[in-house]
């Protein structure tokens, strides 16, 4: 009976978000934040989905995430919401950078 219980019990997180994807443009994380997602990479040695970002404040860092905790949801105030929500392809008041 352990032995089943243990079997029911293990998730893997890569099976959670097979089929998510992510769209290019500008999100704005739950903390108020905005950043820009240019695509999603493969981390080299696990082949797991990332979500390579930079945000749109301070030093205007790079950043990779895990698809999965990039898609996933929080609790704030009791209220479910995404922990980035998409804004769209264009930000007001925000110049794209060239890829150049």
């Amino acid at each position: 009976m352990a032995d089943m219980n243990k079997d029911l019990l293990t998730i893997e997180p890569a099976s959670l978000c097979d089929d998510r994807e992510v769209q290019t443009g500008f999100y704005q994380h739950y903390k108020g934040q905005n950043y820009e997602v240019f695509r999603t990479v493969n981390h080299s040695e696990t082949e797991e989905t990332m979500v390579l970002y930079r945000c749109l404040y301070g030093d205007f860092s790079w950043w990779v995430r895990p698809l999965a905790m990039f898609t996933e949801t929080v609790i704030v105030d009791g209220e479910v919401i995404p922990r980035f929500n998409f804004i769209g392809p264009e930000l007001a008041g925000h110049v794209k950078q060239s890829d150049s």
